[in-house]
Formats: structure tokens, C-alpha cells, sequence
């Protein structure tokens, strides 16, 4: 199984995609001229609208529910991963993706918001609601919406539960070994399986209401808490950080390092980190109460920068300063090697290694536990998008006991990816994040040149800004943007 994904992940993730999303980015920051950068401010304030409703739920918990799929193991393995495989100039990679992806992260969450609908008293809305209703291909939406129910529900919370298990390891020990069906297992990955899939399965059948609450309460104080670790260790370690921004920026260009890998690792694992035009941001983005899609989107915009400017470069800063890493060369050569060859670049053992060298007795449990809130809450937000895609199926074709097939699908996938290996695991997350990417980035530079909503829709928004209304309205017919049903009823 290795060896075929690693050749499908050949050919998904080519230069092709890798330039794809850079270009993306760079397309979408310009025709908003920056908006990631000239309304930083605006994306602040409306963060604190905590106004939910009946059907939707807040722009802050719209956010939790969304930094809970972009936090996760991509911040603390996924980092260690790209300095691993890329050099530390992965890491300048990283952000340029995070920071041309809030353009992208902003187009593709105001489209989620201009055409989401009312489900039964439920808002959904993602990348396949908006590619049906502006390019009109609705094999195109479906197609989206399998490979996003495929990816979310069996392909990607394999990766997150397998870092909890890896971390949980480290941090415990192994324990007894015990002969399974599937191979030698530790019972400590065992425990740690069942107890990751009896609370997650308590959460996904209590509905979407029951995750934002979680994630709203959780995301936070994790982040926060994982911050100030990270910023304790840059403040003891004060003297190194010019030497780290130094590696970083040299390494990102320099031959030696490879330049194609730096990039490609940098991309590669910021958009796994980010989501920016992943397409999985948009769902969560569809479901907020809010007075005009683009708040939205703005709000969406910045979780991109929580997540990579913030939290990614906090785990980079911690490896790089304490050396706690090796970088893999061609086949097992390694063109730098601080710690034992055999600790794998895909496990979250970088960090949990750089945290315990500064904190002795801390860094291992403190990487596990953070890391389990991390990566759980992004398997709440993979079942809320496998979900919404369900429903999105269900519009044309009722299929009875889906949704349950699904639950059950994510929580054999949870459990099998908490004990396997970490390359395999990691490997199945690209497949499905390359394939969503694919599409979802190809839809909305076609979308742009189909009407341009998300242009439309920022230049109102800056037009009733400029103006001080006392409340912001969105009138899509007024815009010229057509199949926007839900604004067109709640105007009515």
C-alpha cells in the first residue's frame, strides 16, 4: 500500500500543484489588492462577533470549528515533516504559502457564504454548493464532494489519530505488546484508540452545534498554551533566533539544500497546515450567522495566519533552536544530522524532542496532550465536512444510512490510523488533500472568470464600510451575482 500511494502522491502532487497553489494565492492577492494585508484590522474586530441564530453559528465559532481542521498534527509533525524531508528554508515556504493563501482562504469562504443554503434548519455550503451553482458542471460539485467525503472520512483522521498514538508512545512508553490482526501492536497505542474513538464518537453523533462548542472552548486555550511554551523556549534560547531566521532564509534559496525540495516540502505541508484552497475551510465558513459573506471571509482569512504565522512558526522556531532534527539528502542519506537516524521526520518526536531538551519532563507529555486536542478537534472538523458533503450528495440522490456509514467509517479510520505507521498514514492525508486541492483551486479561478462573486462582494463591503452603515446588507441581484437563493429569500 506504501509504494502506491507514494506513486500517486507522484503524480498529484507534481511541481504542477505545488506552482498551482503559489499561483493561486498570488492570482487572488492581487486582484484583492492584499486584502490579507489592507483590512488586518477589519478581520480583527470581526472576530469578536460571537451572534449565532438558530440555523447558523457564530463568526467566532465558525472560526474555532474551521482553526480546529488547520490546527492539527500539520502544525507539530507536518512542521518537523518539512524541515525533515525540505531544509529549514521549508519553513520560509510555509509562510509565503500561508500568506498568499489568506487571499485564497478569503475567496473560496465568501463563496461558501454568497451561495449556502438552509438545510432543514441547518446551514451548509462549500466548494461543491458553489461550483454547481456559478459554473453550472454539477458532475464537477460531485465529483468534489465524493473525493471530499472519501478524503475527510477514511483518508485524513488517520493522520491525526496516528500522531496522538506516535506522541502518546513517547511520552509513556509502550507498555506490553499485544499480537493483533494488523501486527505487533503496544497496548499503549491500543488505550489510546479506544479512548480517542469512544469521545469522538460521543461528539460526532450530537451534531454540529455539539462540535462548535467543543472546538470554540478547546482551540483556543490549546493554541494559546502551545504559544507561550514555544515563546518560553525562544526567550531562553534568545541569542539563537537571528541564527535561525538566518538558516531559514538562507536555506529556502540556496542549491545545496535543494531548492525544488524547500519549496515543495514548504508547499506541500503549509497547505495541509493552512487548508487555503484545500477547500475544507468553506464549509465551516458557510455555516456562520453573519450580515454580509464577506465578513466571513475576512474572518477566514486570518485563521490562516494563526495557524502557520502563529503556530507553525512557533513549532520551526523550537526544532531549529534546539537542534532537535536531521534533514533527509537522496535515499538514506541525511545532509544534516543532530539527532539518532531512526526517529522518523513524519512523527510529531522533533517536537516533543526540542520542548523536553529546554523543559526536562515537560516537553513529551505537554507535545502529547497538545497534540491530542489538536488533531482531535481537526477529526470533528473532517466529520462536519465529510458531512456537509453527504447532504450536498443527498440533494439529488437519497442514499439511507449514509451519514451513519460515514460516522462509523471516520471512527474505523481514527482507530486503525492511531496504531499504524506514521509514513502510511501521511501518506494517505496527501492523497486526499492533493486530490481536493486539485479541485477546488482549479473551481475558483474558473468561478472568477465566470462573475467574479467574491470580487463583487469585497467591493460592497468596503463600500458600505467607507459609508459607516449602521448595518451591513448583501444584495446579490443588486451585484449581478446570480443562483445566491438564500440572500435573494432572506431579502424577500
Amino acid at each position: 500500500m506504501q509504494s502506491v500511494l507514494d506513486f500517486l502522491n507522484g503524480i498529484i502532487w507534481s511541481p504542477a500543484l505545488i506552482y498551482l497553489c503559489l499561483a493561486a494565492g498570488l492570482f487572488y492577492s492581487v486582484i484583492t489588492r492584499f486584502v490579507q494585508v489592507r483590512l488586518i484590522k477589519e478581520m480583527w474586530r470581526l472576530l469578536m462577533n460571537n451572534k449565532g441564530s438558530k440555523e447558523g453559528i457564530s463568526s467566532f465559532q465558525a472560526l474555532a470549528v474551521s482553526l480546529s481542521g488547520r490546527v492539527g498534527t500539520g502544525n507539530i509533525a507536518g512542521v518537523a515533516a518539512a524541515i525533515g524531508f525540505g531544509g529549514p528554508g521549508a519553513v520560509f515556504w510555509m509562510w509565503v504559502v500561508a500568506f498568499l493563501g489568506a487571499a485564497t482562504a478569503y475567496t473560496e469562504s465568501t463563496l461558501a457564504q454568497i451561495y449556502k443554503e438552509n438545510d432543514g434548519g441547518q446551514y451548509r455550503g462549500g466548494p461543491a454548493y458553489y461550483l454547481e451553482k456559478v459554473t453550472g458542471q454539477k458532475w464537477y460539485a460531485v465529483l468534489f464532494a465524493i473525493a471530499t467525503i472519501v478524503a475527510c472520512g477514511v483518508m485524513l483522521p488517520g493522520v491525526q489519530s496516528n500522531s496522538i498514538g506516535n506522541a502518546v508512545e513517547l511520552a509513556f512508553g509502550a507498555g506490553s505488546m499485544v499480537d493483533t490482526g494488523i501486527g505487533v501492536i503496544s497496548s499503549t497505542k491500543i488505550m489510546t484508540a479506544i479512548a480517542v474513538v469512544a469521545v469522538l464518537g460521543f461528539i460526532i453523533f450530537g451534531g454540529v452545534k455539539r462540535i462548535a462548542r467543543f472546538t470554540e472552548v478547546i482551540v483556543p486555550f490549546m493554541a494559546f498554551a502551545y504559544i507561550v511554551i514555544a515563546c518560553v523556549i525562544i526567550v531562553l534560547n534568545f541569542d539563537q533566533v537571528p541564527v535561525v531566521i538566518g538558516m531559514i532564509l538562507g536555506d529556502a534559496f540556496t542549491p545545496m539544500a535543494g531548492i525544488g525540495a524547500a519549496i515543495g516540502w514548504g508547499v506541500k505541508r503549509g497547505v495541509y497546515s493552512n487548508e487555503a484552497g484545500q477547500g475544507t475551510g468553506p464549509h465551516a465558513a458557510a455555516a456562520a450567522e453573519v450580515d454580509h459573506p464577506a465578513q466571513q471571509g475576512l474572518v477566514q482569512a486570518f485563521s490562516v495566519y494563526i495557524d502557520t504565522l502563529f503556530v507553525c512558526s512557533a513549532t520551526a522556531f523550537m526544532i531549529l533552536i534546539t537542534g532537535a532534527y536531521n534533514v533527509h539528502g537522496v535515499g538514506d542519506i541525511m545532509l544534516v544530522q543532530n539527532i539518532a537516524a531512526d526517529i522518523a521526520a513524519n512523527s510529531p518526536a522533533y517536537t516533543q524532542m526540542a520542548v523536553e531538551s529546554v523543559l526536562p519532563g515537560v516537553g513529551k507529555p505537554f507535545i502529547a496532550l497538545a497534540l491530542f486536542f489538536f488533531s482531535f478537534t481537526t477529526i470533528l472538523a473532517y466529520y462536519y465536512i465529510a458531512e456537509t458533503n453527504v447532504a450536498y450528495i443527498h440533494r439529488t440522490v437519497k442514499v439511507p444510512g449514509l451519514t451513519f456509514l460515514l460516522k462509523i467509517a471516520l471512527m474505523v479510520a481514527t482507530f486503525y490510523g492511531t496504531l499504524k505507521a506514521a509514513n502510511l498514514a501521511w501518506a494517505m492525508g496527501d492523497v486526499g488533500v492533493g486530490l481536493m486541492a486539485w479541485l477546488n483551486i482549479v473551481g475558483i479561478i474558473a468561478i472568477f472568470f465566470m462573475g467574479r462573486p467574491a470580487i463583487k462582494a469585497l467591493k460592497d463591503y468596503e463600500a458600505q464600510r467607507k459609508a459607516k452603515v449602521d448595518k451591513y446588507t448583501f444584495d446579490p441581484k443588486k451585484l449581478g451575482i446570480k443562483n445566491a437563493d438564500f440572500w435573494e429569500e432572506k431579502n424577500k
